[in-house]
């Protein structure tokens, strides 16, 4: 680089991020909210019509009781035999062991990066569903690598185009609504370990396609509606 031009060039200042460990390891759930639950819970709200019936969630039943507009019956589907509040225990991606057409809707967040065979999970996801069944799905784009089992379980990250061909290619590409959340603020600050809280609400609202954070995805099984945005 010339000397003129990096007289043109206008530094950069990191202040507080030009650190080589990050501000948090949880995400920023220990300063605050962790800056990807912005995008999962304005998806999920948008889609709340959607958790009705028999639902199935992942790790929890959180989402349920917050986005559940006509719950029937709720059931939580973990890997982890411990888990106390698992009503179904599987490996999504072996999940033979559960019934198909069981549920009208199932809240998957951010847990597909962490199984190697992404294929056969969703392809599980869709057998498990009612005809006219909703998968609400969310995926990173950009995260941490979890702590501690992350170095050997956390296998993948997603793209937009990557999305619309493993879901479209189960439920049929008529059938998803694959859309991207964040800008490259967000994706930085998310992986500093910055939290919801010290971003503004202008800054979050930012979408860039080329600087994901997540991807969410809206499936519908055949024999119900074609999917909605």
């Amino acid at each position: 680089m010339s000397r003129r031009l990096r007289r043109l060039i206008r530094p950069a200042w990191l202040g507080t991020l030009r650190r080589t460990v990050p501000l948090s390891v949880h995400w920023g759930n220990d300063r605050g909210t962790a800056i990807d639950r912005h995008y999962i819970e304005q998806f999920l709200s948008a889609h709340r019509e959607d958790v009705r019936g028999r639902v199935l969630e992942v790790k929890n039943p959180d989402y349920i009781d917050r986005f559940g507009s006509r719950v029937e019956h709720a059931d939580v589907v973990d890997i982890d035999s411990t888990n106390p509040l698992a009503t179904v225990v599987a490996d999504l991606s072996a999940a033979d062991g559960i019934p198909a057409e069981q549920y009208d809707c199932f809240i998957c967040t951010q847990t597909l990066q962490l199984i190697y065979d992404t294929k056969a999970a969703i392809a599980h996801a869709h057998r498990i569903l009612r005809p006219g069944g909703v998968l609400l799905a969310t995926v990173p784009s950009v995260s941490q690598i979890v702590h501690g089992p992350g170095l050997k379980y956390d296998y993948w990250r997603f793209t937009e185009p990557s999305c619309r061909a493993l879901f479209g290619d189960v439920f049929g590409h008529d059938r998803i609504t694959v859309r991207t959340h964040g800008n490259v603020l967000t994706c930085v600050a998310f992986l500093a370990g910055m939290a919801q809280e010290e971003l503004s609400a202008a800054e979050l609202a930012v979408e860039d396609p080329y600087f994901p954070m997540l991807v969410t995805v809206r499936a519908v099984k055949a024999g119900g509606p074609v999917a909605r945005g």
